[in-house]
């Protein structure tokens, strides 16, 4: 028997331990092939050629193929393995554009959850084979990043069509591929597949990271938090290549179960473990050094328990790069000496707007979506990501607005002369980091920089003042939260009534620069 893939639905019985079990010594030995998929029909049919160099792994090792596209690695009676995608060739995806990567090897299915895992895969394939078609990348293209979608119901499923998805139809960004930083959906796994569609759209291969709102919350320790994840998605760390540089996608959500949840938010913690840190360290044992290497998690790298073991396998990297969400806010994170890590050149970290924004909380907007701004009074919406070899830059997209809406000025409609000095502006440059430069002009021509400000959004305060009884379907904002991206300057030299405007100047940590304008009319 040769097979690709597994995907079905749990029907065994949990076990009672609450324990994080390492995984089980492998009982056996599997094997395959990598082959060229000429006809793109999914299977290995007479005179198509293996792919030799390829890297296969079973999640805990990897090797290479041979000249004539074998593999063999070792399993369990849980094993997934999984093609690590190659410059140069593509995996298959499914009808909604996710990737079908891997063969999930679980001869009794999955423990009974109420969100469904794995059917019963039966006995271990003589030969798993997985097929590669070739495409054409450049050592030039972009990645759309999504921070958490989280949709509650089909509503919000609805809310992310109508704000987010309709605009990227046909892929107007230009995105070789797209990436959500976990937390899919909000709890309710029934929520993921109508979701997963609703991305298909767009028309491009979706990868998708775990989040800490997308397990079993049924399982009863961590090996079996991600039993539905296995069957939507497959594994919940892998990795593959495109173009030029290597994206990892790591796990960083340990389940430590509601009935052992006292002291842990929730009932999870961010880590790795062991056997997932040695799997990175193989992987990355494949990679070059100077390779761009992107590591893909949900949670941010500061905030995981084991990340002193991730900086040692990484800081020898000179072209490394991580991107997380969860925090539903944006921000650049620069870890440095004082996080623990021990390389002179700091680690850019990015967490990434959400675009579920606040939850999907908030008044409506014109089209019924709530406004949902992030709690650092930043608008919801994606990031586009631009590499160029080993280098990248970075910029933010609000959702349903154009490029170039990459600020708002805040700054009183009038004031009278008497009043005019001193008065405070305040920008929030939503893809800004402590890397920044921000100025402003009042019309005379003349840049004065301003001041960072690690303050809240004065306005996003005042929208949460004001809707803080908003009725349902739709709910207040959360609590707002220290902006990093937040500058001020006071106001001067207007002493004459009249329609003035302000520019404000930003050239972020890229070299891009963004300009906005806004008028103030003193009386």
């Amino acid at each position: 028997m040769r097979v690709i893939l597994s995907l079905a639905i749990a029907v065994v019985a949990l076990p009672a331990s609450a324990q994080v079990v390492p995984p089980a010594p492998y009982t056996g030995t599997a094997k395959g092939v990598v082959f060229d998929d000429e006809n793109r029909n999914g299977k290995r049919d007479q005179g198509e050629r293996g792919i030799g160099g390829v890297r296969v792994s079973n999640m805990r090792d990897v090797v290479k193929t041979d000249r004539n596209g074998n593999w063999q690695l070792g399993h369990n009676d849980d094993t997934m393995f999984f093609v690590v995608k190659p410059r140069g060739w593509m995996t298959p995806v499914d009808e909604h554009k996710v990737p079908r990567f891997y063969y999930n090897h679980k001869p009794s299915g999955s423990p009974k959850l109420r969100h469904a895992g794995v059917a019963p895969t039966g006995p271990l394939p003589e030969s798993i084979d997985f097929p590669l078609t070739k495409v054409k990348e450049s050592d030039k293209f972009t990645a759309l990043f999504f921070g958490d979608t989280q949709p509650r119901d089909l509503r919000e499923v609805d809310y992310l069509a109508r704000d987010i998805i309709e605009p990227l139809i046909g892929n107007p960004d230009g995105g070789a591929f797209g990436v959500t930083l976990g937390d899919v959906v909000f709890d309710d796994l029934s929520v993921t597949e109508p979701l997963v569609r609703t991305i298909g759209m767009i028309g491009i291969p979706w990868y998708y990271v775990l989040g800490n709102h997308d397990i079993n919350y049924d399982a009863t320790d961590d090996r079996f938090s991600d039993e539905h994840w296995e069957r939507v998605f497959g594994p919940s760390y892998y990795s593959f290549d495109y173009g030029p540089t290597h994206f990892v996608v790591l796990d960083n959500v340990v389940w430590t179960s509601a009935a052992n949840a006292a002291d842990q938010k929730q009932g999870y913690k961010a880590g790795l473990g062991a056997a997932q840190l040695e799997w990175l360290k193989q992987d990355l044992a494949h990679v070059p050094a100077n390779q761009l290497v992107v590591l893909c998690m949900h949670i941010p790298m500061t905030e995981i328990q084991d990340r002193a073991q991730l900086f040692e396998i990484i800081e020898q990297r000179p072209y490394c790069l991580s991107v997380s969400a969860h925090t539903h806010m944006q921000e650049h994170r620069f870890i440095t000496t004082k996080d623990g890590w021990k390389k002179p050149e700091p680690h850019h970290h990015v967490i990434n707007v959400t675009t579920c924004g606040s939850w999907w909380t908030g008044a409506p907007g014109p089209l019924g979506v709530p406004h949902t701004t992030m709690r650092d009074g930043a608008p919801h919406g994606y990031s586009l990501f631009k590499f160029d070899g080993n280098q990248y830059s970075i910029e933010f997209r609000a959702a349903r607005r154009p490029a170039s809406y990459q600020m708002n000025i805040y700054a009183p409609e009038s004031l009278k002369v008497a009043e005019a000095r001193g008065t405070m502006v305040y920008v929030n440059v939503f893809g800004g980091s402590d890397k920044s430069k921000v100025e402003m002009s009042l019309g005379d021509g003349k840049w004065r920089s301003m001041l960072r400000a690690l303050e809240i959004d004065p306005e996003f305060k005042k929208a949460a003042d004001r809707e803080a009884k908003l009725e349902k379907p739709y709910r207040p904002l959360s609590g707002p939260a220290i902006s990093t991206h937040l500058w001020k300057l006071p106001l001067s030299g207007y002493d004459k009534p009249g329609v003035y405007p302000i520019h404000v100047r930003t050239t972020d940590m890229f070299g891009q620069v963004f300009v906005s304008t806004r008028s103030i009319r003193i009386e």
